[in-house]
This record gives C-alpha cells, sequence and structure tokens, in this order.
C-alpha cells in the first residue's frame, strides 16, 4: 500500500475486516508525526493493532525518497497465527522491496 496515496497495490485473502489503504495510511503519518514532535529518534518500524478477530500488522518499507513511502499491511486470524513471527515476516517482507 502506498501510504502517500492510499493506493492497494496488491492484497490476497480477506481484508473486510482491515481499515481502508487511506485511512491506514493517515494512521501511520500520524503515528510518524507524533513520534517526531515526541523527538523519538530513528523512524516507526512497525505498527500492530489487535483486535477480538484479527491481528493487523503495519510496517513501513523503507524508501530512499520521502515522498514515496509504501506499507505492508498484513490481516491476520487471532486464532490461527503467531503474531511474533508474522511482525518478523512483515520485516523480512518490507526489507525485500525496493523503492
Amino acid at each position: 500500500m502506498d501510504e502517500v496515496t492510499g493506493l492497494a497495490y496488491r492484497s490476497a485473502g480477506d481484508f473486510s475486516g482491515v481499515g481502508r489503504p487511506h485511512e491506514i495510511a493517515e494512521l501511520i503519518a500520524l503515528i510518524t508525526e507524533g513520534l517526531h514532535e515526541a523527538g523519538a529518534p530513528g523512524e516507526l518500524e512497525s505498527v500492530v493493532v489487535t483486535g477480538s478477530r484479527l491481528h493487523e500488522v503495519l510496517h513501513p518499507v523503507p524508501s530512499r525518497a520521502p515522498m514515496n513511502t509504501a506499507v505492508v499491511v498484513l490481516a491476520l486470524d487471532r486464532e490461527r497465527s503467531n503474531l511474533a513471527l508474522a511482525v518478523r515476516e512483515a520485516a523480512d517482507l518490507a526489507g525485500s522491496i525496493l523503492i
């Protein structure tokens, strides 16, 4: 998903429980802005949102250009997933994408 435009590039499976791409992009931007305003060093690594049915993992893709940011979004069934492994795999996937 493109963080600036909210455009989803690819999806697989049931994403009905996940917010729309532009809403996710706004959430990532708000969290990133809040971290910078608070003086937190470094960049946002990932965001994990847990609900009664799903875990959502949002992982920004590193980019050379500040206005060209993508986000890997994983939606996981809570009963059938390993959250720690999913966060690690989201980081690996984001690292393999070049922007």
